[in-house]
């Protein structure tokens, strides 16, 4: 088949963001698949093209698919308006591909939502299949943080509306999102959670830790987006109760986001000497970094609808590389923590009880013995349960499924 992918983030292991779409887009060139990523410039991704761009875009083969990168600059740290820009002209750049070219099948993975609009144009202007895949619920999460307004949720709605009626099927990453493209008309609904690589993240790698950091002390590392709805200022909280009980522990925040100046500055006010930030590491940095750490963070702002309807990377990252977990989170991630015949993987807090996570933190800290033994179980669940090769493997049948053969006319 050829397929055109769409997704506005993509980025191969060399960045310092998710990397789903590049192992599906992998499996299903390893498959015998014509992949064609259509991306546009999101910061920490590196899309694997070298070169200038020529009229806003370059193109060329990246681990066994073709990759199209338009000059669209796009970014957590970018003003909204600025971010929604973005989000348009990328999906009229991908339209624009998806009616030019002969495509089998589209799979159009969001955030932003507005990456349905091309894949909704090549299915009625052309009658071409298309898998809608739900990373982040919007308007759910948007609504439920109040950011954008009615009649932008409005917008939304209609748009996931259309979405989910009109795709073969729909790829959601957790149960709360399935529920969410239910909600929307979905027919078919697939849940294909986010998955672990055992390759890049495991005990295997060579640990490392950046200059400054004491060498002997205990790493709780949180590395992901910074932005309102990470409510990093919890992690500043129980880094101040920590710092005053004297517990034998460094937190490292990795990434960047719109409240990274906020965090710096009352990191700054509030004395905190046990505290880093560190500029997103591409993926092969950051693996080295969570294997010479000894706790994974999870932490979201205490929206209730996070519980079930969010689906972090980052989650997947500490499993693999065989780290205990403390989050803030209810729902579906304190489910995951709790862990299975193997024990507990990690301690799930109140969503914002900074004086609890500070407890769950330092009792790790105190108990090496706790510490790896749910650091062996997150690495034994990431391997019988959430291997990203078998969900990728599930992916490609999906697609597969998704477009059956159309006859082609035989050229004279």
């Amino acid at each position: 088949m050829r397929i055109l992918y769409l997704h506005q983030h993509f980025s191969t292991p060399e960045g310092a963001t998710g990397t789903r779409s590049h192992a599906m887009a992998r499996a299903l060139a390893a498959r015998g698949h014509a992949v064609t990523m259509a991306c546009g410039q999101y910061a920490g991704a590196v899309t694997g093209l070298a070169g200038g761009f020529r009229r806003g875009r370059r193109e060329g083969p990246v681990d066994g698919f073709r990759v199209v990168e338009w000059a669209i600059p796009c970014g957590n740290a970018m003003p909204l308006r600025r971010r929604a820009g973005a989000f348009l002209r990328y999906a009229a750049q991908a339209g624009r591909l998806a009616l030019a070219e002969e495509w089998d099948l589209v799979i159009a993975s969001s955030t932003p939502s507005s990456v349905a609009l091309p894949a909704l144009a090549a299915w009625r202007l052309r009658g071409i299949p298309f898998l809608y895949e739900i990373r982040d619920p919007w308007p759910e999460l948007p609504r439920a943080m109040g950011i954008g307004s009615p009649p932008l949720w409005w917008a939304l709605d209609r748009l996931a509306d259309a979405a989910c009626r009109n795709a073969t099927a729909v790829i959601a990453l957790s149960d709360g999102m399935a529920e969410t493209a239910r909600a929307h008309g979905a027919r078919v609904i697939a849940v294909l959670p986010n998955g672990c690589d055992l390759d890049l993240f495991g005990p295997g790698i060579a640990p490392w830790r950046p200059p400054g950091l004491p060498p002997d002390g205990m790493l709780a590392v949180y590395a992901g987006a910074q932005g309102p709805a990470n409510g990093l200022g919890l992690l500043l909280d129980a880094a101040a109760l920590l710092q005053a009980a004297r517990a034998p522990l460094t937190l490292v925040l990795v990434g960047e986001g719109a409240e990274t100046p906020r965090l710096r500055a009352r990191a700054e006010t509030l004395g905190l000497r046990n505290l880093r930030f560190l500029a997103p590491l591409p993926k092969r940095r950051l693996a080295a970094l969570l294997a010479g750490a000894d706790i994974g963070l999870q932490c979201l702002a205490p929206v209730p609808e996070f519980a079930e309807l969010t689906a972090p990377n980052k989650l997947m990252d500490y499993l693999a590389a065989g780290l205990p977990v403390v989050a803030n989170l209810g729902g579906a991630a304190a489910r995951l923590l709790a862990g299975g015949r193997h024990g507990p993987v990690g301690i799930a807090v109140a969503p914002a009880d900074p004086a609890a996570l500070a407890e769950a933190l330092g009792a790790l800290a105190r108990d090496p013995a706790r510490r790896r033994a749910m650091g062996r179980a997150a690495r034994q669940l990431a391997e019988r349960r959430w291997d990203r090769r078998l969900l990728a493997a599930r992916f490609c049948e999906l697609a597969e499924a998704a477009a059956p053969p159309r006859p082609r006319l035989a050229l004279a």
